[in-house]
């Protein structure tokens, strides 16, 4: 058989080798490893893989220890833990609560928006989803909510975490992009392109973010007048309204200056993300303390808990590296980048394609698995027939988002169960995550067909 096609043939099936050993439970990252490896040694018996290869690694692990765009993940991931121990979310969805509590809908829409506010203060869906779940599930049901539709308001503002600045996901696709983008323009010829960086997906992040905002609060609002029986309102009593502004500047004030000082200084110019994400960090430790939320071993459980998601992601991105190596070595690229280009309509067309096969991977993979895996070996292809790379990290962001929120794999549902009482069946969870779902496409549409919703801040900004 030909070398070459035997070499693609091993690609495609270690592809899916590895979707297949994760259904079955296997750790992701040693499965990543261990299944290139496998291939890898079967490539060199039939003659198609060359070990020499694998020298690489030592060198890709150390590039992303010295990355200084990297290094704003554990600082992010730290500043939204600090945040959570605080109770910050609890103190702002009740202040919120009382804000909008005598219209029909109204500890729906507080919901939503505290949802966005822990988004771009954690940027960690899962960590947001359960927050969001132990707080405002039981307070809605009190409310008399219809179970359905306080469940599905809580995942999807849960998974605005994914899209909204500071989202860890959007910092490592920034980094990868620039990097990808970097080499396809100088395969074209352009040798000095016009950079990508972290801080223009944070840009092109923040409309779309705000338009997924305004289509659930929508939905909440239409629910209040036709259904009105499913949100009903919450009266506040008269003596709970007289320290009201003073308890809205107590606790949205603090938080939201912490957000303003960390994105205003990326997007201003001011400073990178690495700077921002350690003065987030530094002042996220700030308002837990004026808060009384600080002690030793608070530190001590943030900092474990910090570690702990780091380490994680960064195994799973170590193991990616093999993958990609062994996977690009066999000829996958290639068949990658045939693939795509044949599919009918173009650039349009593939990126319909790739958009499909990361939604259907979100059923079984976290996000980050996704941009390991996937993005590496399609990005290039989509950049060389000229997507534009900021459009494209945005795009999958709010995709995979829409994947964590699909009936019956989307993992937001299954944080939410975790969390869930009992009277909440696994059933009320799925119908009320539908609506949304439904929003989550016409939003994702809205960007297909209107990319300046992404492209327009960052062309002002940068």
């Amino acid at each position: 058989m030909d070398p070459v096609l035997l070499g693609e043939i091993f690609a495609a099936t270690m592809f899916f080798g590895v979707i297949g050993f994760l259904l079955i439970g296997f750790p992701v990252a040693f499965t990543l490893a261990g299944t290139s490896i496998i291939f890898a040694y079967l490539g060199l018996y039939f003659e198609v893989f060359d070990m020499s290869n694998l020298r690489a690694v030592a060198g890709r692990y150390t590039g992303y220890m010295i990355n200084e765009v990297l290094v704003a993940v554990p600082l992010f991931i730290f500043m939204g833990v600090m945040l959570q121990r605080s109770n910050i979310a609890e103190q702002l969805l009740m202040t919120m609560g009382k804000l909008f509590g005598n219209m029909r809908g109204g500890l729906g829409i507080s919901v939503i928006l505290v949802g966005a506010l822990l988004a771009a203060s954690t940027g960690v869906v899962g960590a947001t989803v359960v927050t969001m779940g132990m707080i405002s599930l039981p307070a809605m049901l009190r409310a008399g909510y219809d179970p359905k539709l306080a469940c599905g308001a809580i995942c999807a503002s849960g998974t605005l975490g994914q899209i909204i600045p500071p989202s860890t996901v959007l910092i490592f696709m920034g980094d990868m992009i620039a990097g990808m983008n970097s080499q396809v323009q100088m395969s074209l010829g352009n040798f000095s392109p016009k950079t990508v960086s972290v801080g223009d997906l944070f840009a092109g992040a923040i409309i779309p973010g705000l338009l997924l905002v305004g289509l659930y609060i929508l939905f909440i609002v239409y629910k209040a007048i036709f259904d009105p029986t499913s949100c009903p309102a919450t009266p506040v009593p008269a003596e709970e309204k007289k320290d009201l502004w003073k308890e809205i500047g107590t606790a949205f004030v603090p938080p939201l200056l912490l957000i303003f000082a960390v994105l205003g200084s990326i997007l201003g110019g001011i400073a990178t993300p690495t700077e921002a994400a350690s003065v987030g960090a530094v002042g996220a430790t700030i308002l837990a303390a004026a808060r009384w939320r600080l002690s030793l071993s608070v530190f001590t459980d943030v900092a474990r808990r910090t570690a702990v998601v780091t380490s994680m992601i960064f195994v799973i991105l170590f193991g990616a590296s093999i993958f990609a190596i062994v996977f690009r070595q066999m000829g996958g690229d290639n068949l990658v980048r045939e693939l795509l280009t044949s599919m009918p309509g173009g650039a349009t067309g593939a990126m319909i394609t790739v958009m499909l096969i990361m939604f259907v991977l979100g059923f079984i993979l976290d996000t980050f698995e996704i941009i390991f895996i996937v993005l590496p070996i399609t990005a290039p292809t989509l950049l060389l027939l000229g997507v534009d790379p900021v459009w494209l990290g945005v795009m999958i962001g709010v995709n995979l988002q829409t994947s964590f929120l699909t009936p019956p794999f989307g993992f937001s549902l299954f944080y939410l169960r975790g969390v869930a009482p009992n009277s909440v069946t696994t059933a009320m969870i799925y119908r009320g995550a539908i609506p949304f779902v439904l929003l989550q496409v016409v939003g994702l549409a809205l960007l297909f067909i209107f990319p300046a919703l992404v492209l327009w801040l960052p062309s002002k900004l940068f």
